[in-house]
């Protein structure tokens, strides 16, 4: 099943591509099109992080372990649509006036934790092969938790910049509370059990040695 499950999202994650580039061959970008690019790419750039977040509870919930594969193809993609983010401000706002991009990260909230979520996004897309997985070990999957911080960075960075309509980025933050609910959620009850399950053993071993 995943053979076909894995070029399907990987066409899906191009239908946004897709989107824009046929907006502009049709001279459809609305009146602002550096805004709605911008607006865009940064809005796909956290649907499918959040969607590489939900494999995992989704894996868990269906027992369908495959999904798991799908999680580094998702964080790969949004990682592609949040450098096109940028890009688009860096290139086509502000044509690579790096002294005024400087300013606007130091002097702009929005903007200071929209670009430390996509710099400390490169070093997880820089290890998403398996010859840097298999170099790393166990420290690649204490890296990869820097995603937990990075969504929340970008819900943040979402909700600062829009100025009436929040609604978006409030579903957003919504559905990361959820997804972190969840694995706190599963960490406890696996730390639960791992206690019942000492408890007992204990109780039991007590027993053994009275009787």
């Amino acid at each position: 099943m995943l053979f076909y499950l894995k070029p399907l999202v990987f066409i899906v994650c191009l239908i946004p591509l897709g989107q824009l580039g046929y907006g502009y061959y049709s001279d459809n970008l609305t009146v602002n099109p550096i805004e709605y690019i911008t607006r865009f790419t940064g809005s796909w750039a956290l649907f499918i992080l959040l969607a590489s977040l939900s494999v995992t509870p989704l894996r868990r919930l269906t027992g369908w372990n495959e999904l798991i594969k799908l999680r580094r193809m998702l964080g790969l993609f949004a990682f592609v649509y949040a450098a096109l983010h940028f890009a688009t401000y860096m290139v086509l706002d502000l044509f690579f006036d790096f002294a005024a991009i400087g300013k606007d990260i130091l002097k702009r909230p929005y903007i200071t934790v929209g670009f430390s979520a996509l710099v400390l996004m490169i070093p997880l897309a820089l290890t998403s092969n398996a010859a840097m997985i298999r170099r790393l070990g166990k420290r690649w999957q204490q890296l990869h938790y820097l995603v937990y911080g990075i969504a929340i960075l970008g819900v943040v960075h979402f909700y600062w910049l829009v100025k009436a309509d929040i609604r978006r980025p409030v579903q957003y933050g919504a559905t990361l509370i959820l997804l972190l609910g969840c694995r706190i959620w599963v960490k406890w009850a696996t730390l639960w059990k791992a206690s019942r399950s000492k408890r007992s053993s204990r109780s039991t071993a007590t027993l053994r040695s009275s009787s």
